[in-house]
């Protein structure tokens, strides 16, 4: 399969119910860079991708930006079947920047940084730090999934708690990412919401998501309405 071959078998994936449905989900990017086509069949395609020609591989996951949603999906799925943690991190350096909506960011979830969570703190540190807003997403995201059970520390709080942004998909990370603190790491979690530490619409977005949690408990749901901020 060569590269114009990987659109070419896109195309014919299409399905044009789903891709109007998917465009209204995803506002940030033009609708006609998205294909229509669903997810498990993106992810046997990217299977397909990966077991195949390394060369053709390697290619497609340098040649970014891509034209089409499809494709970042496409090297989002492949990334995160990556094996080899240096390469899986090479990978994420060169598309990083290039990620422009929230549903590609959040099919990034590489299988390898779960052993590995000393060595990824230090790409963690410098993408929350990032000028692009889907990179600091990102970064956020992988503090939420593999530090705040037993490699949690309350330092990490204080790390998503300092961004300061006025971008929309930023800031929903920021408040699931402390929702999910407060039901798994209730004690340290709970005095950065009742210091109010975090700007007034994640702060009370923060609530909100909490409060829907099936993880937290009638009585905190009670005392975090108590916290919210008019």
């Amino acid at each position: 399969m060569k590269e114009n071959e990987i659109i070419q078998k896109l195309f014919e994936l299409q399905d044009e119910k789903y891709r109007n449905f998917q465009s209204k989900l995803i506002p940030t990017i033009n609708p006609e860079s998205i294909i229509g086509v669903k997810t498990p069949e993106l992810k046997t395609l990217a299977k397909d991708i990966s077991k195949g020609d390394e060369i053709l591989r390697n290619d497609f996951l340098s040649d970014v930006p891509h034209r089409y949603f499809e494709e970042n999906q496409l090297q989002a799925f492949i990334i995160s079947d990556e094996k080899d943690f240096d390469k899986c991190i090479d990978y994420l350096e060169n598309f990083l920047p290039y990620i422009d909506n929230w549903a590609t960011c959040d099919q990034l979830c590489p299988a390898i940084f779960k052993k590995n969570h000393s060595k990824l703190l230090p790409y963690i540190n410098k993408w929350i730090n990032s000028n692009y807003t889907y990179t600091i997403r990102f970064a956020i995201k992988l503090l939420m999934q593999h530090f705040l059970n037993e490699d949690f520390k309350p330092e990490y709080l204080e790390m998503v708690a300092k961004v300061e942004s006025s971008e929309y998909y930023i800031n929903m990370m920021r408040a699931w990412y402390f929702a999910t603190s407060l039901a798994k790491q209730n004690e340290s979690t709970i005095t950065v919401i009742q210091e109010k530490r975090l700007d007034i619409w994640t702060h009370n977005k923060t609530i909100q998501k909490a409060i829907e949690s099936f993880r937290i408990t009638p009585e905190q749901k009670t005392y975090l309405r108590s916290l919210r901020v008019k």
